[in-house]
């Protein structure tokens, strides 16, 4: 904020002899931080006063602006007008006349109020520009510093002594912390040698326990030793008691027959299967309540009918077991049920596939095959396999099962199995060679999963 420079012995414009300021009267160095920002505020405290045609055409934009505001995002363009623009510093000096009128008769009489702040006199100089203004803003602005340095010192020895007294404190929390964690550790050092003992002691009757326990499985296989022997004690007993009951029974089957009087074995074993069957046959018709007898005696003769195919003719054919007229021909007998492992076939035809379509392409092809033969199909899914309960409608003819939580697909196959009556023709069709191992000795016949995919393919 430092005047341009001017010709010798010329004025700036208003600053003629009302504002005692004179060509050669200008600063060397840039206004003092705290003088700049004390000039600031006078100009905006002076600013309110003004029209906007009386105002700098930089400042108008301001002028709706509250003073702090002013201060805060005009502070530079004050500071400009107020160095280059004499017409708005003049009635900046003429407000400051009015609201300081002794400090700004003071100055314009070439001297400061001795008790007025610096800083209120360097900026009211550098305002009003009276004879030797720029002496005064000098002064006031090493007197602001000078005041900056001793509150700074002030402040710092104010400080200096806070953290000598933070000092002092954090060292006696530390003495008394570092008390407190020594009677801690002497402590803990006591339950530590506590724990020692008590750990010994464990130690010792754990190894009492082992001792005893070793000494108890000693025991152990002494009785089941002395068990053995005794349970093979018994059963020597029990064969010799059988001999002896078996010879007790054939003398009475002697006795019974000197007894019989002049019938032959013939007439015995005639009248004895008689009384079997007349018993046997009433003590039914009591049990069941049968109705009377709708068979005829025509179909008790052993015939194969029309169209109809027995087990033996299946093995007079001697197919080969891959071949899909062994199902064709198994599913033909009466009453036949086929139960299908669903993932085992799909998983075996088409793995690449999402498990959806595995199943309702595997469904579909079930279904035709149902529709084809007549049979009874089940078809098996192991639920361990899904994310998710499964939302699907069976197609006709195939009934559809998921096994359990905790049970397999091959448990369920197995029951299901053990569920049909002795002598149904059953048909498992899986790979899975427990599976078959054990649907066949349930009396269930397996089959292989490729055959009944050669079958769903051959349409």
């Amino acid at each position: 904020m430092t005047d341009g420079a001017r010709p010798a012995g010329s004025t700036s414009g208003a600053d003629g002899p009302e504002g005692g300021e004179t060509a050669d009267e200008c600063l060397d160095r840039p206004l003092p931080e705290p003088v700049r920002h004390r000039v600031i505020a006078l100009a905006s405290e002076g600013f309110g006063s003004l029209t906007p045609s009386e105002l700098p055409a930089p400042l108008r934009q301001y002028a709706r602006f509250t003073p702090s505001r002013r201060v805060k995002f005009a502070g530079n363009a004050l500071a400009a007008a107020l160095e280059h623009e004499p017409l708005f510093r003049q009635r900046v000096g003429e407000r400051l006349r009015e609201n300081q009128a002794e400090l700004a008769a003071a100055l314009e009489a070439g001297t400061a109020p001795p008790a007025a702040d610096p800083l209120d006199v360097a900026a009211a100089a550098y305002v009003l520009r009276p004879a030797g203004w720029v002496k005064l803003v000098t002064a006031g602005g090493e007197e602001a510093q000078r005041a900056d340095a001793e509150r700074g010192g002030e402040r710092a020895r104010a400080e200096v002594a806070r953290l000598r007294e933070e000092r002092d404190a954090a060292r006696a929390q530390v003495r008394t912390e570092t008390e407190r964690l020594r009677a801690e550790l002497d402590q803990a050092r006591k339950q530590a040698d506590a724990l020692h003992r008590k750990l010994r002691s464990a130690h010792s009757d754990i190894k009492r326990g082992e001792a005893a326990v070793r000494k108890a499985e000693a025991r152990t296989e002494e009785v089941r030793a002395e068990t053995a022997a005794q349970l093979s004690a018994a059963d020597s007993e029990s064969r010799r008691l059988k001999a002896r009951l078996a010879e007790s029974e054939a003398a009475l089957e002697a006795s019974r027959k000197a007894a019989r009087e002049g019938r032959s074995i013939e007439d015995m074993r005639v009248r004895l299967l008689l009384d079997t069957v007349l018993e046997a046959s009433q003590g039914l018709r009591r049990e069941l309540a049968l109705p009377p007898a709708g068979i005829h005696p025509a179909d008790t003769v052993d015939a194969v009918e029309p169209g109809r195919m027995t087990p033996k003719d299946i093995a007079a054919r001697a197919l080969s077991e891959h071949d899909p007229a062994v199902l064709d021909q198994l599913l033909a007998l009466p009453q036949a049920h086929l139960v299908v492992d669903g993932y085992n076939v799909t998983k075996t035809g088409y793995p690449t596939m999402p498990l959806e379509k595995q199943r309702l392409r595997l469904l579909g092809g079930l279904s035709a095959l149902a529709a084809q033969t007549g049979a009874e199909v089940t078809c098996v899914f192991d639920g361990a396999e899904l994310a998710a309960p499964v939302l699907l409608a069976p197609p006709r003819g195939v009934r559809v099962l998921f096994s359990k939580p905790g049970v397999t697909a091959d448990e369920l196959i197995r029951q299901l199995v053990r569920a049909e009556p002795e002598g149904r023709p059953v048909t498992v069709v899986s790979t899975d060679r427990e599976v078959a191992d054990g649907i066949a000795a349930a009396g269930a016949r397996p089959v292989a999963s490729v055959v009944l995919l050669k079958r769903l393919s051959r349409g």
